[in-house]
């Protein structure tokens, strides 16, 4: 009963907040899109959407695309829950695998073997842990609000994200030990601040140690900080890129909800019967040309293949091809403008610049 009582009294706070933003015109599919951040998920995202569609929104078609995170069911998309994590890993690996930045940095390329340590084992920090792990990277460290644990064998996601959904906390998980240790300032390659901004200041920038930091998190570096660490040689992925994978997939899920078809639904069916046309095809020019029956299997993987890409697999892939591209770019105004490490100034300049061209095309709407 405690339960639903404060359940009840967030949906009513939420819903009157969705209210009183649309009525002043900061909401809506064509005019401010939010998406879930701390604290929120997708339940919150599924009560603004309802609360805009049966009030202000209550005559429009497009009304569920007031905001993105949703459930599947309320319109949202495959892969949004692990985006901004997914892109934080996409981004890491696009420079930990160029040999020209990590000899600036002093490390071999590629993540497999490197040792990182995280700050934040929520949704970004999570998922952000499972990919880099999967690429052979070890998670020596994670830092939560409650408790830090340290391994230097490595830490398994999957086995502590169980352990913290049984118990509420990192805390007593049997594959690490606890420790007092500012891990922020620990020993290791990567550092992965995905929790909150303001957490390496000009305090305690001296003395990081990673080579390579990842901001998973908005602002986990100040300016003075980041100064600090790129004198030291430090690579720094910056925010505006390297946690811009939840906004991209939200992007994604904006657009399905304006065609209001999912991705690959209209696909299915064609490239299922193109593939099997081709085996066909491909069996037919071998009976022909040998005698007898020739039958044509399908390996595994391209049978899985056959049906045509899901609405998973099309949001995974135009992530990876958005940060990757956008990472090239990055490295290409770094090298243009003789940056070195320093790639929070190359974002910015890429940003701006094409802020600019588009305004110079467009022409000055005021004179």
């Amino acid at each position: 009963k405690k339960y639903h009582r404060k359940q009840w009294y967030q949906r009513r706070v939420r819903g009157r907040f969705t209210v009183e933003l649309a009525k002043k015109g900061f909401l809506g599919p064509g005019i401010d899109v939010p998406a879930p951040d701390m604290g929120t998920g997708e339940r919150e995202m599924s009560w603004m959407a309802d609360t805009y569609k049966n009030t202000i929104g209550v005559t429009d078609l497009n009304s569920h695309a007031c905001v993105t995170g949703k459930p599947i069911v309320m319109g949202g998309i495959h892969g949004r829950t692990s985006a901004t994590g997914r892109g934080v890993y996409h981004s890491t690996n696009i420079f930990v695998e160029d040999p020209e930045y990590m000899e600036m940095v002093g490390l071999v390329p590629g993540l497999s073997g490197k040792t990182c340590i995280l700050q934040g084992f929520g949704n970004v920090g999570l998922h952000t842990a499972r990919y880099f792990h999967r690429a052979g990277a070890k998670i020596i460290g994670v830092i939560e609000w409650d408790g830090t644990i340290y391994n230097p064998s490595g830490i398994d996601p999957k086995a502590l994200e169980d352990w913290k959904l049984e118990h509420g906390t990192i805390r007593g998980f049997p594959g690490a030990t606890e420790t007092d240790e500012d891990l922020l300032e620990g020993e290791c390659d990567i550092l992965l601040p995905c929790a909150k901004e303001k957490v390496i200041t000009e305090h305690n920038a001296h003395k990081i140690k990673a080579r390579v930091i990842a901001e998973g998190a908005n602002g986990p570096i100040t300016p003075a900080a980041d100064e600090i660490l790129i004198a030291n040689k430090q690579l720094v992925i910056p925010d505006i890129y390297c946690n811009s994978g939840g906004v991209t997939v939200s992007y994604f899920e904006w657009l399905k909800n304006l065609n209001h078809v999912s991705y690959g639904r209209l696909t299915f069916k064609y490239e299922f019967d193109s593939n099997k046309h081709l085996l066909q095809s491909v069996q037919s020019s071998l009976e022909s040309r040998f005698s007898g029956k020739i039958p044509v299997t399908p390996t595994p993987e391209f049978e899985a293949a056959m049906g045509g890409a899901s609405e998973k697999d099309i949001v995974h892939s135009g992530l990876s091809y958005t940060m990757e591209r956008s990472g090239k770019k990055i490295k290409e105004v770094a090298l243009q403008h003789d940056l070195g490490v320093d790639l929070r100034t190359a974002a910015f300049v890429l940003a701006l610049t094409k802020i600019s061209n588009n305004i110079i095309m467009a022409g000055f709407t005021f004179t």
